[in-house]
């Protein structure tokens, strides 16, 4: 059993198991992940009616995503994951859009398309699913601009929110096929973030 947390996009918080979502809270808003995700946290773990110390682990959505959302949800689950003692799982937050459309009964290449703010898109490509019911990434995740992306292959889905549900149901898969990890432990970012410490500032004497 899992919790999961993606804060690429919108925030989205879930409790699954191998049978399928528990439960899940979110919101598309991209402007609130700091002040929404502990309480997100709590309505889902008590939605689902799950004590903290029956979960097995943390998945965490790593984008891409925006700096400054992305770093939340992925600073909470690896906060969250620590304090219970359960292994932090990263996947990335478009694999799980990608899984949850094919498994939906999609089929043929996908193109899956997050606003990355700056006028930005991020972009993945993908085939299908592998052997082992996992998405075949094809191309990206990169940033493109929002008047110049490339043309998908098949479909392109746009989404305003990585749902941590089908993050969650990837991670539970992945973890059955003998699969994990499927990502890195480093974020998404695609880009700096926008602010960075002055090459000439000066240290403070005490």
């Amino acid at each position: 059993m899992l919790l999961a947390i993606d804060t690429s996009t919108g925030t989205s918080v879930a409790v699954v198991d191998r049978s399928g979502i528990l439960a899940e809270t979110g919101t598309d808003d991209t402007m609130r992940h700091a002040e929404v995700i502990g309480g997100f946290i709590r309505d889902a773990l008590a939605a689902a009616g799950v004590a903290p110390s029956r979960l097995s682990g943390v998945a965490a959505g790593m984008g891409p995503g925006p700096f400054t959302g992305l770093r939340v949800g992925i600073a909470a689950a690896q906060a969250f994951a620590l304090g219970i003692a359960r292994p932090l799982v990263p996947i990335v937050s478009h694999d799980a859009i990608a899984s949850a459309w094919y498994r939906d009964g999609g089929s043929g290449a996908l193109q899956v398309v997050t606003d990355a703010r700056r006028r930005e898109f991020a972009v993945t490509g993908y085939d299908a699913l592998d052997a082992d019911g996992l998405p075949v990434r094809t191309e990206g995740p990169a940033l493109a601009p929002r008047d110049s992306v490339p043309p998908a292959r098949g479909i392109r889905l746009d989404a305003a929110r990585v749902s941590a549900g089908a993050l969650g149901m990837l991670a539970e898969l992945a973890f059955s096929a003998g699969r994990l990890p499927l990502a890195d432990e480093q974020p998404l970012y695609l880009r700096a973030p926008d602010v960075t410490p002055s090459a000439g500032s000066k240290k403070v004497l005490r």
